[in-house]
């Protein structure tokens, strides 16, 4: 039977014809296609390639009859319904590493263009004006440069830079001591970074705990003349306390290619129109050969997937056997959130993880489960993107070591996931189980017997174990405007702790959380937010 591709944005022509190579591959390529008409032209189709342009939704994906893989010819995939594609066994990938160089590239063009004012000196030149004096720059050799995020991206940057002679500090509270020294970089707490660099440039994701990571107080920390680079993320760098000291003379300049507003071009930003601030309007990717890699990427997986050559690249599970994926489905539901909430609740570098298995789950291939485990640790705090075919070479590349195993123990629950994570000195226990084999529980946090939901955004408050103080952490919330939406209690008489679990409706601001830490008796409050 001939295998159908349709292709719905535009190519690059080298993808194309990888797909036309294979004599049982019938490509049609149609772009501009509206909801209406996509769901009518997806019948009869095995395979779907988009870029940006086409936006697959659960109607769509709901009409296809035969569609077995949906290959995104970049990184993002805000533009797929990717559990919609989920359910229908439907594997969805990306190009997750073909704009690593290119968004590395553009972020250390910026870092040149600021410090040797070019895009202010060609504007001059080109007014007919010959103002040398004014526009002094400095160089790079010899300056310490500081990554903040040492990614694929980031330690692509950073082997630049060395190359100019830079002396490199990073923080990463997530990779391992020996990773950051492989790349001759030296590891530091946020702190000395923002103390001691001259350059401080920014590759992490935007979470709850990037979001305005370089703030006021930051840049109170920061040396006077300090040059900060943002191809990232919008909204790590808290734009008004950046013009702030930019005006005041504490920042000598910014290179930006994103911004706090979503609106483009960002003509409310407070710092886009400062003479100190290079900005680009979200270059990162726009490289003849960064559109060449992710179409040419995008092929070959898509190509490999239809021709039952392995899932490479895959966003959500690499399974299409609608048998395996309904047992397995639950599961990896379960692991990939286990691992999100321990990520969340710890704030140094992971050296280990081991998960066992008991129970039902031991039972069948925990392979994927694992992997959906690990891509749920490393979710929240990597710039790259993570999937379930790439999530254990990540654990590799950064040191991490994953051990799993499958015991017959028997415990008090059908199924049990129990992950022991090692950070810095410390051991983090969490286990986690199915109810009626389909919803998802928390069992135990620590030393902590506990029956929570995960799902949404949830507080985990730690607090020695006497009379009111959750009744006091309600109020907290109560007076917020935050509704309680479940809680679940869990104490240790022996240690004379205990730990509050609670699911609530909308996400608890800083100036809340600040006050809940300041509750008499309450150790400590973390806020976690499941996806």
């Amino acid at each position: 039977m001939q295998i159908k591709i349709l292709i719905s944005d535009p190519l690059a022509k080298e993808g194309v014809d990888i797909l036309k190579q294979h004599k049982n591959f019938k490509v049609d390529e149609v772009a501009k296609l509206s909801e209406a008409k996509l769901a009518v032209k997806i019948k009869g189709y095995d395979a779907l390639i988009i870029r940006s342009g086409t936006t697959v939704t659960k109607k769509i994906i709901d009409a296809a009859d035969r569609l077995k893989v949906i290959g995104r010819a970049g990184v993002g995939l805000d533009n797929v319904d990717v559990p919609a594609a989920s359910k229908k066994g439907i594997v969805v990938m990306n190009a997750p590493t073909g704009n690593t160089i290119s968004t590395a590239e553009h972020a250390f063009s910026l870092m040149m263009a600021m410090s040797r004012n070019i895009p202010a000196a060609n504007a001059s030149v080109k007014q007919g004006k010959w103002d040398r004096k004014k526009f002094m720059g400095v160089e790079l050799y010899g300056k310490i440069l500081g990554v903040i995020g040492l990614g694929r991206i980031g330690a692509a940057f950073v082997k630049r830079a060395q190359s100019f002679g830079m002396k490199v500090m990073a923080y990463d509270p997530f990779l391992s001591e020996d990773s950051a020294k492989s790349l001759n970089a030296e590891p530091v707490d946020m702190n000395k970074l923002l103390k001691n660099a001259d350059f401080i440039t920014i590759h992490t994701p935007l979470t709850e705990d990037t979001k305005h990571l370089l703030d006021d107080k930051a840049f109170q920390k920061m040396k006077k003349g300090v040059r900060i680079i943002n191809a990232a993320r919008g909204g790590i760098v808290n734009e008004k306390a950046l013009a702030k000291h930019i005006k005041s003379g504490k920042v000598a300049g910014a290179a930006l290619d994103v911004y706090e507003t979503k609106q483009a071009p960002p003509v409310d930003s407070p710092v886009v129109y400062l003479d100190q601030v290079v900005v680009t309007p979200h270059l990162g990717a726009s490289t003849e050969e960064a559109q060449l890699n992710v179409a040419m990427d995008t092929a070959r997986c898509v190509a490999d997937a239809l021709l039952g050559k392995g899932y490479r690249n895959a966003v959500n599970i690499p399974v299409v056997n609608e048998e395996i994926l309904a047992i397995s489905q639950p599961y990896i539901n379960l692991a990939e959130r286990l691992g999100s909430i321990q990520t969340q609740l710890i704030d140094e570098p992971i050296k280990s993880v081991t998960v066992k298995y008991s129970g039902d789950v031991a039972g069948i291939d925990v392979s994927v489960i694992t992997r959906a485990l690990m891509k749920g640790i490393f979710d929240p705090i990597l710039e790259e993107h993570i999937n379930y075919v790439n999530s254990l070479v990540i654990a590799k590349e950064r040191g991490v070591k994953v051990t799993e195993k499958k015991t017959s123990e028997i415990t008090d629950f059908a199924n049990l996931i129990c992950v022991e994570l090692e950070a810095g000195q410390k051991k983090h226990l969490i286990m986690g189980t199915l109810f009626a084999n389909k919803e998802p529980r928390i069992v135990m946090i620590d030393k902590f017997y506990v029956e929570a939901i995960p799902d949404g955004y949830m507080l985990v408050v730690s607090n020695n174990d006497i009379p009111r103080v959750v009744g006091k952490v309600g109020t907290v919330l109560g007076k917020a405007g935050i509704n309680i939406a479940g809680i679940s209690l869990g104490r240790n008489k022996k240690i004379h702790k205990a730990i509050s679990l609670l699911n609530v409706d909308s996400e608890v601001p800083k100036a809340v959380m600040k006050k809940l830490r300041a509750i008499e008796n309450v150790n400590d409050v973390k806020q976690v937010r499941i996806v």
